[in-house]
């Protein structure tokens, strides 16, 4: 997608519908950002303080329930840092990771970027920034003052030890930075957004809240643009009749392939994500369906929303997902897999009588006698089905996929290699 146009109608300039479409999803990639910030603050978040959730106990779009989360909200300046204190962490993946306002990842603290020393104190500076450190610490730059943290901590086998590690990770504030303002934006359902009146909180949201990506300065405008427009009634009321009909079918088409992302199988390969360039459309996306979503270095996510067939995937079906035995999931990933389903509407997990959200390298799986992996998604065990291959998908709530990879290594990698198809029985 790209920016529109201003086109002229008599003496006055009127904002063409495509420009008002880019302009609102753009615009819609914060706002899913500060709506999740003022829930948290809701909550009782306080800055620079990190929070420990219980496994599973987070509650935003697509969840991995295969970590244990930590979250804050982190505030340095120029006379100001973040100590993090990292424990000893052997044999399990974890990783602190550090977003701005438009949910675009800055940093990651973890092994795969500090392989000499991957634990003990990190200062976490604003770049530039001239504060004295403790000796040992490494230092970590962010190019803003505020950001938010997901600190990951593979669960494992052993929830308790995850658990006890994660505990070990800290937070300390080191000087007195100055706190901002928690912009007051729509806190909107997700299965109902913003119609015009996105707009009316254009300003607060866009203002101290630098894109970091180049080439936005023209989506930007247009924002601004249809900001100011809005101000006439008869221009508000198109506009909003134009974000019903055309804004909101161009985010749901931008959806399916999260951006310009491929697709094989019949699973969507975001083309980025986590750090988004200049693909805002992808970074909406991303907000939208799964806020917080790390780098494709960190783990490489495939959304399934369709089988083999192309139908779209139905809970009064039953489907299987085989994988060969030269091609299991494990192979792919340096850490671990997993494959979750969500509802379609609020990507939620499916509530069911075994509690069972997901099937991972955790599992208590059964191969196949010729090594192949076979993973079962039906509301009812399948007849032959071994209980830990299966997925509970109960009928009446439609769902979609997501395959998790992470630490992606061969194909998953370099982009080459997609899932098996998913075939309906």
């Amino acid at each position: 997608m790209s920016a529109g146009t201003l086109t002229r109608k008599g003496a006055s300039a009127r904002i063409d519908d495509e420009a008002v479409s880019d302009a609102y999803i753009y615009l819609l990639g914060r706002l899913t950002v500060t709506r999740q910030q003022q829930l948290d603050f809701q909550e009782g978040f306080r800055w620079n303080e990190l929070l420990h959730r219980k496994p599973g106990g987070v509650d935003w779009p697509n969840p991995n329930l295969d970590v244990a989360y930590s979250e804050a909200w982190v505030a340095v300046d120029e006379n100001s840092y973040l100590l993090v204190t990292v424990p000893k962490v052997s044999g399990r993946y974890y990783t602190v990771q550090f977003l701005n306002g438009w949910g675009e990842t800055l940093a990651n603290i973890n092994e795969r970027l500090f392989p000499a020393q991957p634990s003990g104190e990190f200062a976490v500076c604003l770049k530039g920034s001239r504060v004295d450190i403790p000796a040992g610490a490494r230092r970590v730059d962010l190019p803003v003052k505020y950001s938010r943290v997901l600190m990951r901590v593979e669960l494992g086998a052993n929830w308790d030890e995850a658990v006890a590690i994660q505990r070990q990770f800290t937070f300390r504030g080191v000087g007195t930075p100055a706190l901002p303002t928690i912009p007051r934006t729509p806190i909107f359902d997700l299965e109902k957004l913003p119609g015009v009146e996105a707009f009316d909180a254009a300003r607060v949201a866009l203002e101290g809240e630098a894109d970091i990506n180049p080439g936005m300065e023209k989506v930007r405008a247009q924002v601004a643009a249809v900001a100011e427009a809005i101000q006439d009634p008869a221009e508000r009321e198109r506009i909003d009749k134009v974000i019903r009909e055309r804004a909101l079918p161009d985010f749901g088409k931008g959806g399916t392939m999260i951006g310009h992302g491929t697709i094989r199988n019949n699973w969507v390969r975001p083309k980025v994500c986590g750090a988004y360039e200049d693909d805002w459309l992808a970074r909406s996306c991303v907000n939208f369906g799964g806020i917080w979503a790390n780098i494709l270095d960190e783990v490489v996510y495939f959304k399934g929303r369709m089988d083999s067939t192309g139908e779209p995937i139905r809970s009064a079906n039953s489907y299987t997902l085989t994988f060969p035995k030269d091609e299991l999931p494990a192979r792919y990933a340096n850490y671990f897999w997993s494959v979750i389903a969500v509802d379609s509407k609020h990507m939620r997990v499916l509530p069911n009588p075994l509690n069972r959200f997901l099937l991972n390298n955790q599992s208590r799986l059964e191969y196949g006698k010729d090594g192949s992996l076979t993973l079962y998604f039906s509301a009812e065990q399948p007849e032959g089905a071994p209980e830990g291959n299966w997925l509970p998908t109960p009928k009446g709530q439609d769902y979609t996929l997501t395959f998790r990879f992470y630490g992606p290594r061969g194909g998953v990698a370099d982009g080459t290699y997609y899932p098996p198809s998913l075939k309906r029985t």
